[in-house]
């Protein structure tokens, strides 16, 4: 199981990310947001592109699922932290950071 200080931790460990408030949640930028956490740290969204959305949802279904708008239909991902490995965890959030055009 990760936590949302196991989140933290890996995120601020990404070259060039900033954590900032971003309406109730702490986002995660370099050049733009690539993840938020929610307030209660119990999920986090990530912005995947729509390819690695559908096989993270298809091979995890129990971790992953798009955000249920249009923003899921962009990408974004939500990732459910009592269902996440550490692995997991970590491979997304570094293919979300990828796409946010690290430094």
């Amino acid at each position: 199981m990760v936590t949302a200080s196991d989140v933290t931790l890996v995120a601020l460990a990404l070259e060039g990310t900033k954590a900032s408030r971003h309406f109730h949640r702490t986002a995660f930028k370099v050049r733009r947001i690539y993840a938020t956490l929610a307030a209660d740290g119990l999920s986090v969204n990530l912005k995947l592109n729509p390819d690695e959305q559908e096989m993270k949802c298809l091979v995890r279904p129990e971790a992953f699922a798009p955000v249920p708008n249009k923003w899921g239909k962009q990408g974004w991902t939500v990732a459910t932290l009592a269902a996440l490995t550490a692995d997991d965890m970590r491979s997304a959030l570094h293919a979300a950071w990828a796409h946010a055009g690290p430094p």
